[in-house]
């Protein structure tokens, strides 16, 4: 099985990408969403622990959690700290799902893919981009958010630049999204019936670190 790592920086289309990757029937696990659920399940204890007064109503507010490790190093790191792990295995349960259906390939949509060495577990790597200016617009856009928020989590990823250096495939998303889906067709079509080497590593806990 072909294991892909799919990322971006904050508003350069991972969605759109991922949708179109489903529509070709390719299981996509979205890092993102699965750090919602564990707000709401496992990490709830660990972070009321580490950050007392950021859990209300049961569940982790994101809210009260961003302004408690805002601009604070030593503090982000305690919480990945925290919730990298657990989204690993939630990644390794995801691919043991889909090697033993039979599947050919499938996804990790992972927003910070080169930023925590994840690229290593995976086979091939897809980059979105756009401008600054369109990536700002779009940013700018999701409810909750400001510049400060948004320069924040700017300087905890990798340079645009950088991340279309380091992919093997590179998606442009500021035209029509049509358009990008035909990219992303092509791109799957690139991949069908491709070996990879990462399957084995997850499967026997290579994949650490």
């Amino acid at each position: 099985m072909l294991v892909v790592g799919l990322t971006g920086s904050i508003g350069m289309g991972k969605t759109t990408a991922a949708r179109r990757i489903a529509s070709h029937g390719i299981a996509v696990f979205d890092a993102d969403a699965e750090v919602h659920r564990l707000y709401e399940a496992d990490a709830v204890p660990l972070i009321e622990a580490a950050f007392p007064g950021t859990i209300a109503e049961g569940r982790v507010d994101r809210g009260l959690l961003a302004k408690a490790v805002l601009g604070d190093a030593k503090k982000l790191a305690e919480l990945e700290a925290i919730v990298h792990p657990l989204v690993r295995k939630s990644e390794r349960e995801f691919l043991t799902r889909q090697r033993d259906a039979g599947a050919e390939m499938a996804v990790l949509e992972i927003p910070l893919l080169f930023e925590t060495g994840a690229d290593r577990r995976v086979d091939v790597t897809i980059v979105v981009t756009a401008s600054a200016d369109v990536q700002r617009r779009r940013a700018l856009q999701r409810p909750g958010m400001s510049e400060q928020k948004l320069e924040a989590i700017l300087a905890q990823q990798l340079p645009d630049a950088e991340k279309r250096e380091r992919a093997d495939f590179v998606v442009e998303t500021e035209g029509p999204v049509e358009a990008t889906g035909e990219i992303i067709d092509r791109i799957v079509e690139s991949l069908k019936g491709r070996q990879g080497s990462a399957i084995d590593r997850w499967m026997t806990g290579e994949d650490a670190g």
